[in-house]
């Protein structure tokens, strides 16, 4: 049997060839524009790199529209591909240079998905009572968002409110930075914080907003149970902190003792301490 051209290869079935897309493919060049915010706004689709972030896409029904691997990364994950096909969702075969085109990564694994957008209306998530939600008022670090959501998750947070001008919550980097979790968590995107804070409220839930010169203790909240029930925590951006509006309108201001000489603990860190105080309290 002979080799196939360079770019392409020969199907297990035997035979017929198949030609691994290239940067040029028209499904890869549309697959590249998502990686702009305006084009993942305007088709409602996003990307999602790497297997593990593929596994748990393909784990939501409906949600994976098209799976692009080279030939190498589909023999590592057979079982992504086969779940894939099961589906009806099309695999399609690139090269190294489309893979490049496709990825912002240094050293990238050599799956990406292509993805419906997620987000739900905030009446939607609270609709399901989730007892604990995160919300990132005017966050505009992706990274910084992606891992607070991946915290968020992994505290069992049932809800991630994106409020105000804060980032995409399906920007390359903060999708990477969730690890997957951005597929398990009801995401929402709300224009006006404020209104969140209400309906937050609304719905039975304590609203606590983080800043480090809050006047509560976020040991005292613990040991006097007011972190056992149903529980909004507000974050702000790390340069700037919370909007001074939704620290007024909140049931307290918590700041994060620090026994060291650290001045203060990263957005990410704060984040994690505070949820987990919620879920340790809760359980």
């Amino acid at each position: 049997m002979s080799a196939p051209p360079s770019g392409g290869r020969l199907n297990r079935a035997g035979g017929t060839h198949i030609m691994a897309f290239t940067p040029r493919t028209p499904r890869v060049v549309a697959a590249r524009r998502l990686q702009r915010r305006r084009d993942r706004d305007a088709t409602g689709r996003f990307l999602a790199e790497g297997p593990q972030a593929v596994r748990e896409a393909l784990a939501r029904p409906g949600v994976v529209t098209e799976l692009f691997g080279t030939p190498a990364a589909l023999d590592r994950h057979p079982e992504l591909a086969a779940t894939a096909a099961r589906a009806d969702v099309p695999v399609s075969e690139i090269t190294d240079d489309a893979l490049a085109a496709l990825t912002e990564t240094v050293a990238p694994q050599g799956l990406v998905a292509v993805c419906q957008h997620l987000d739900v209306s905030l009446e939607q998530a609270l609709a399901n009572a989730p007892r604990l939600v995160a919300v990132l008022a005017e966050i505009r670090d992706p990274g910084n968002a992606g891992t607070v959501l991946r915290t968020a998750d992994a505290a069992g947070a049932g809800a991630v409110i994106f409020a105000g001008d804060a980032v995409d919550p399906y920007n390359g980097k903060c999708v990477r930075a969730s690890a997957g979790s951005l597929f398990h968590v009801d995401v929402v995107r709300a224009p006006d914080p404020v209104t969140v804070v209400d309906a937050l409220r609304a719905a039975g839930l304590s609203i606590f907003a983080t800043t480090g010169y809050g006047d509560s203790d976020l040991d005292d909240l613990a040991d006097y149970g007011r972190l056992v029930g149903p529980t909004a925590w507000l974050f702000g951006s790390e340069a700037h902190g919370l909007p001074e509006e939704l620290t007024a309108a909140a049931d307290a201001r918590v700041r994060v003792p620090l026994y060291g000489r650290a001045e203060s603990l990263n957005l990410a860190a704060a984040a994690a301490v505070c949820l987990y105080a919620s879920a340790r309290a809760q359980r």
